[in-house]
């Protein structure tokens, strides 16, 4: 046998565990008024209560720690669910087309304005070579008359 506790806004419902006789609420904090099954506590300011209710010899007691708020909603777990799908299924429409727009892109040129075509680079004519370290060509080979081999 247990107490069966309803909350909704700032209105706590207690039920009485015993279902015949005359019923005898009491409570720490507010002073019931009421010999029913169940006891209605109005504007609960959630503060920690005893509540007991007994029948001739026969008591239950209960200790309450309820939080309540006045502008709260009420959300069965049907909405709740489809709140979270609705979320998840979003996330993921997102992060399918952030995907495809970026796979377009991630492999082309870039065309801003500060960059060179490709094309010119091979226009440009090649660098002068150092005459230090110049082939040696057929019919100059006095440029390099004083370089005698050396035998090892």
């Amino acid at each position: 046998e247990e107490f069966l506790v309803e909350i909704s806004g700032t209105t706590v419902t207690i039920t009485c565990p015993f279902t015949e006789g005359h019923i005898t609420w009491k409570s720490t904090g507010t002073k019931p008024d009421s010999s029913n099954r169940t006891y209605v506590i109005e504007n609960h300011d959630s503060s920690p209560a005893t509540v007991s209710c007994s029948v001739n010899s026969k008591m239950h007691t209960m200790y309450l720690h309820a939080r309540v708020c006045a502008n709260c909603e009420e959300l069965d777990a049907l909405a709740v669910t489809g709140i979270i799908t609705a979320d998840i299924l979003i996330t993921f429409g997102v992060l399918i087309l952030v995907y495809y727009f970026s796979k377009d892109r991630k492999g082309g040129a870039s065309t801003s304005a500060g960059s060179r075509p490709r094309g010119q680079k091979a226009q440009r004519p090649p660098p002068v070579p150092n005459p230090d370290y110049e082939p040696i060509r057929k019919g100059q080979r006095e440029v390099y008359a004083g370089l005698e081999s050396r035998g090892f």
